[in-house]
């Protein structure tokens, strides 16, 4: 029986490509269903311009581009690049609810860190981190507003408070799916480790049970290439 196909978009930044490819390899090792992985590297699209000068990444804006992407049909989840999946997705794809338009993490808390990686200021906000992991409907009659077009002028508060949707068209999934690191107290049974402050790539940020889990993924990503630089070595040319 074949398995269903997952569409799972992730936030790509340049400067910390590292932390893309460590999560691409957590989700391939936990995730037992076929996934289909779209970078949201801005590059790569030509009808969309990111004409917001606010932000910490890069791709801040563009994952409310998800249901376009996906042709306003069946269901996606969009995570930030920082993060690591560390149980298989199906639990959370299982979670879906077709009344809601999103399903977020609907974190209430105060950081305990205002400047985090690279300098970046970390401001308190109303609904803060929610749209770091969605889980969309892609096909809700509401997101069909979510065009390039309407995203480039829309300000970005409108966009990551989801002010497009009443408030019962936003799900709730459990804290476990997106698990604030050094925000929260530490969780190795979370389902979603998400390095919002800094990454482990960052040295500064490499500290905690919860680091090392980073680094495991990290590690493993990095043994294929190792193992292939080995084998070239030893062929005689």
């Amino acid at each position: 029986m074949s398995k269903e196909n997952f569409k799972i978009f992730i936030g790509y930044d340049k400067r910390e490509s590292v932390v893309f490819h460590t999560c691409v390899q957590s989700i391939i090792e936990n995730t037992k269903n076929p996934v289909s992985i779209v970078p949201l590297h801005l590059d790569m699209f030509s009808d969309y311009q990111e004409n917001h000068k606010d932000g910490s990444n890069a791709f801040i804006y563009s994952r409310f581009l998800v249901p376009y992407l996906c042709k306003f049909s069946g269901k996606a989840i969009f995570i930030d690049g920082d993060m690591i999946v560390h149980q298989d997705l199906s639990k959370l794809f299982n979670l879906f609810d077709s009344k809601c338009a999103v399903q977020v993490v609907k974190h209430d808390y105060k950081t305990k860190y205002p400047i985090k990686y690279l300098g970046s200021k970390n401001e308190d906000y109303p609904k803060k981190n929610w749209s770091s992991v969605i889980l969309f409907n892609c096909e809700h009659k509401k997101n069909r507003v979510l065009t390039p077009e309407f995203i480039e002028r829309s300000q970005g508060s409108y966009l990551h408070r989801f002010s497009w949707l009443d408030n019962n068209e936003i799900g709730s999934i459990p804290k476990e799916w997106n698990h604030l690191v050094l925000e929260y107290k530490e969780n190795l049974n979370a389902a979603i480790f998400h390095y919002t402050i800094g990454s482990p790539c960052f040295s500064d940020y490499r500290k905690g049970h919860e680091s090392k889990l980073w680094e495991n993924y990290y590690n493993n990503s990095q043994q294929g290439f190792d193992d292939l630089e080995n084998k070239l070595s030893r062929i005689k040319v």
